[in-house]
């Protein structure tokens, strides 16, 4: 990347945490991508995928880095010119932990573990201990963010009601004297702090904080203001002026969009990212980093944010013209920048402002055909939408090099919903009609739709292993397969209806309700496929 950054620290942050768990030559390539584009910090976010000494439970089955992996990837990105920060947790976010019984009496409440207790200080210790050789930065991001019911399980009947705001500050420096003690700087989220300053509310520019918070935060922590959201530069600004009451040592981190569907949002996180760099350069704040989350799974891509990547390095390094950076993008990544924007497409309606974060992609393929969920989020004409998008995507792929695969997955979901999206509402039509013959085409429509979710499914497969370990793909062959088996019954009760065998499909029967609009987001997974409980 041609130009003088803007800031001390670029980087980057991988959720290596929500069952994808990126294989170590797949970060050593997308580590020599970093590097090309002007980045000279990448964080690897794992909440327990990776080896503590002694804590064999510590990431079981879910595709951990041993230390040997670490070390090899920490050697690798330094002689890149990048370095690697454990970007890990602390206090809250231990949802696939606390689930074995080892770690049952460190709990607190929800994913949040046991202030006070000894037994959460010589695990997170290990924790440390165990990073620090495999590490050679100085750095380390604890965490500690969204502890929402911080105080409120086991530490309450045990101390009874205490102040919120001190149980943190007593963790917060519990922690940062054990990083001290392995010469790491410790970074935390800034989120609780204004949580339990503002009414549970983060993003409030109306915040004021007492003096002796200040005083109690230790000295060397740098505190990150985390922001995915907002597109006015001015919101910006506020929430800086906000962290300055509580230390002169902020870090930004903004967002690539990947973490609410199947496809990313760069159109978003672009504008976002366009919003939040320029304030940062302003306000002074000289170290900021851009998160790739994988919530719900992680079905999108590392690769499909690629246009707001390399967007964000070209903004912090005074590149701001869309003709360059779309130059520079083709230069750099090979392929057109347009081309990879199309990727955003499945959960673009026309009409649909910029400001939305919406998946119907995701909830359209979802919604069961029966129960119809989110049909009120249907318009006439999805379907055709769709089938226009898998054959522009389709013929992106062939210029796609090797992208291509991302591209094709894509391009399989828009077949499938070329008939899924409409289909609950031409199933209700058609059953409430009586019309057999309609009956007869509706049935080809399912055997043909589930022809292509296996199509759809084996070009995600593919996805997935070109990128990732292997575990926590049993996630997706439990909600892909249980989609195709579901729409395989559907289809089957249909025959049986036709065929005089029953004489009513009792879904059909009830009305559905609006739950969302088309604008509206989905939700996650468990949300969308069934009202009944998992």
């Amino acid at each position: 990347m041609i130009g003088e950054c803007k800031f001390n620290t670029l980087g980057l942050m991988l959720d290596c945490s929500r069952n994808a768990v990126m294989t170590v030559n797949e970060l050593k390539r997308f580590i020599e991508l970093l590097s090309k584009l002007g980045y000279n910090q990448f964080m690897l976010y794992t909440e327990d995928t990776y080896e503590v000494d002694g804590e064999e439970f510590f990431g079981y089955l879910r595709g951990r880095y041993t230390q040997k992996e670490l070390k090899e990837l920490d050697d690798f990105a330094y002689e890149h010119g990048v370095e690697l920060v454990p970007c890990i947790q602390t206090l809250a976010h231990f949802t696939a932990l606390v689930r074995w019984p080892k770690y049952a009496a460190m709990k607190d409440i929800d994913d949040i573990l046991l202030v006070g207790d000894d037994r959460t200080y010589q695990l997170i210790e290990r924790m440390i201990s165990s990073l620090r050789k495999c590490f050679r930065t100085d750095k380390i991001h604890i965490g500690m963010d969204e502890a929402h019911n911080l105080g409120k399980g086991r530490y309450r009947e045990i101390h009874g009601e205490v102040d919120r705001t001190e149980i943190l500050l007593y963790h917060l420096n519990r922690v940062c004297e054990i990083t001290q003690k392995y010469n790491f700087k410790p970074s935390m989220c800034s989120d609780m702090f204004y949580r339990l300053a503002c009414g549970g509310e983060y993003y409030s520019l109306s915040s004021e904080f007492d003096s002796s918070i200040k005083e109690k935060i230790p000295e060397n922590l740098s505190l990150v203001y985390w922001d995915y959201y907002h597109l006015d530069k001015s919101f910006y600004d506020g929430m800086i002026k906000g962290h300055k009451q509580l230390t002169d040592n902020i870090i930004f981190a903004g967002g690539a969009w990947k973490w609410t569907s199947f496809v990313p949002n760069n159109s978003f996180s672009i504008a976002a990212n366009r919003a939040a760099l320029a304030s940062c350069i302003e306000n002074g704040v000289k170290d900021v980093f851009i998160t790739l989350w994988g919530d719900d799974g992680a079905e999108c891509s590392a690769y499909a944010v690629l246009p707001a990547i390399v967007s964000a390095a070209c903004l912090a390094h005074g590149i701001a013209e869309e003709d360059e950076i779309k130059r520079r993008f083709k230069e750099i990544i090979g392929c057109d920048y347009d081309d990879f924007m199309l990727l955003d497409s499945p959960d673009k309606y026309e009409g649909v402002k910029l400001d939305c974060i919406i998946n119907p992609c995701k909830y359209h393929l979802y919604n069961d055909c029966f129960l119809g969920i989110y049909d009120s989020a249907v318009e006439p004409g999805d379907g055709e939408f769709y089938a226009g998008l898998a054959k522009k995507i389709s013929e992106a792929a062939l210029r796609a090099n090797g992208y291509s695969y991302i591209f094709d997955t894509i391009s399989r979901l828009c077949s499938v919903l070329e008939l899924k999206a409409e289909i609950g509402i031409k199933t209700r039509r058609v059953y409430k009609s009586k019309d057999k013959n309609a009956l007869v085409d509706l049935i080809k429509d399912y055997e043909q739709m589930i022809e292509r979710a296996k199509e759809f499914y084996r070009a995600f497969r593919k996805q997935w292993y070109a990128e990732n370990k292997a575990n926590g793909f049993e996630v997706q062959d439990i909600r892909l397969g249980g989609l195709i088996m579901r729409m395989q019954d559907c289809h089957d009760r249909l025959v049986d209806y036709l065929d005089g065998k029953i004489d009513s499909i009792p879904e059909l029967e009830e009305e559905t309700l609006q739950l969302i609009t088309r604008k509206g987001h989905g939700g996650g997974w468990a949300n969308m496929v069934t009202p009944n409980v998992l």
